[in-house]
């Protein structure tokens, strides 16, 4: 089950993120997502469980919850949307 974690500490790691849902049972990859320019954290991340069981508890017990000074959002994560390959007023423009 692949969770969406939201509202994270710019200066938080994959590691670090993992080390926070580790204590609920198998982390099977833990992923805060950077902008592609900067490389910088934007602000959230997925975390995804072998166990239903397991990232239900996380859910239960860390939306909400205090991290790194702000409050975390944790939920199941939404299928991605599909792309469409390019802007929406693409006009052979760059």
């Amino acid at each position: 089950m692949k969770l969406y974690v939201g509202n994270l500490s710019y200066q938080m790691t994959d590691a670090d993120l993992e080390a926070a849902f580790a204590a609920f049972g198998a982390v099977s990859s833990a992923k805060i997502i950077t902008d592609r320019e900067t490389n910088r954290s934007k602000g959230f991340g997925f975390v995804e469980f072998e166990n239903r069981a397991e990232a239900e508890a996380a859910i239960e017990s860390l939306n909400g919850k205090e991290v790194s000074g702000r409050a975390l959002v944790v939920n199941e994560a939404r299928p991605p949307k599909p792309r469409t390959g390019g802007h929406s007023n693409s006009r052979g423009r760059f």
